[in-house]
């Protein structure tokens, strides 16, 4: 059965003025996140991740815009929002943000309790005395021991893992509709990543929230996403549910992103994407991605691919699914990838 669309982006275009010259950010985005469902999007940095989902949230830079599209949410066109105090109901409240850095995200000389009680106050009208309850749930919830008594504490008292634990309690604390989490894990280390993956996706399934996860490492999107967006140079080339993107990839830039996985990674080297994602200052022509694909076709320098449909739930951005193409063979790296996930987790769980 088909879940309800909770919000759904439809030809989105953003450009910023840069220094007297635009940069075309996004090119032409559409895509819909559905009710209970967690949506990836990855893609290298600069791939456009962070600022497409500002739209969501009016929290584009000033010097940007959004020149085309809409951004339904609730029946309304956040796009047509032009004034802070009508994104103050939508934005935290309605969707909230867990940022990268948690250091950046908390007030430095604010307890971290009252950080927590200041957003229940406001969104959900509780008074002071019920804030401060709520709060400690909240952090107890989030696996902060002793809640009650480090509700009094500052930031700089709490270790990075517990930060970012302390970011998600605020985030939840308006009882969000979408929550958007923009490369969460990043600056932990690899066992404390574990930790707020599975703390997510508790937390999703208890709450019953729709969730954006921002990421470039696939190996993440793997253990927490329903729906995988792949994003390159200010768009989506390649869409669809987790199995899809692992097991039938499509486009020569998810092939690649899927070869560098270091769990994939043999005794010699990591695989790395050679080349750099073209200039978003200049017009782009034909496939963005041809520079760097290692076995381009001609039509990719001179024509942009259309979507073509895989299958109701997969479409990718490539000529390769052109019936006139010739037929490539994955990259050897990711042949038979459901066996090698299947013997890499094995291995993690023994």
């Amino acid at each position: 059965m088909t879940k309800d669309v909770v919000l759904s982006a439809k030809n989105i275009s953003i450009e910023f003025k840069v220094r007297d010259r635009t940069l075309k950010a996004i090119r032409d985005i559409s895509v819909d996140l559905h009710d209970g469902e967690t949506l990836a999007l990855v893609g290298e940095s600069g791939s456009g991740k962070s600022v497409f989902t500002k739209v969501f949230t009016g929290m584009l830079e000033s010097n940007g815009q959004i020149s085309e599209g809409q951004a339904i949410y609730n029946g309304q066109d956040l796009t047509q929002i032009k004034n802070n105090k009508d994104w103050e109901k939508i934005r935290g409240g309605q969707i909230s943000t867990v940022f990268q850095d948690p250091m950046t995200s908390l007030n430095p000389i604010k307890t971290i309790g009252s950080q927590i009680s200041e957003v229940i106050i406001k969104h959900r009208g509780e008074s002071k005395e019920e804030a401060r309850k709520i709060a400690i749930d909240l952090m107890d919830r989030v696996g902060i021991p002793d809640a009650e008594k480090r509700y009094d504490e500052y930031p700089f008292q709490y270790s990075g893992g517990m930060r970012q634990r302390i970011v998600i309690a605020i985030a939840l604390a308006s009882k969000p509709k979408i929550l958007i989490c923009d490369e969460p894990t990043t600056a932990l280390d690899v066992t404390i990543q574990a930790q707020i993956i599975d703390l997510l996706k508790e937390l999703k399934e208890e709450y019953g929230f729709s969730m954006i996860f921002i990421t470039h490492d696939l190996g993440v999107v793997a253990s927490i996403a329903d729906k995988v967006a792949v994003m390159y140079s200010g768009e989506i080339i390649e869409y669809g549910t987790v199995e899809d993107i692992f097991y039938d990839s499509c486009h020569p830039y998810t092939w690649a992103l899927l070869s560098s996985l270091p769990q994939l990674a043999t005794s010699k080297d990591l695989y790395s994407i050679k080349g750099t994602p073209p200039s978003l200052y200049n017009e782009i022509k034909g496939d963005a991605f041809a520079p760097r694909n290692p076995q381009p076709m001609a039509i990719d320098f001179e024509q942009a691919p259309p979507k073509f449909d895989v299958s109701d739930t997969h479409w990718a951005k490539t000529w390769l699914l052109d019936p006139r193409a010739p037929k490539l063979d994955k990259p050897k790296t990711i042949q038979n990838l459901h066996e090698k996930m299947k013997n890499i987790y094995k291995k993690e769980t023994i």
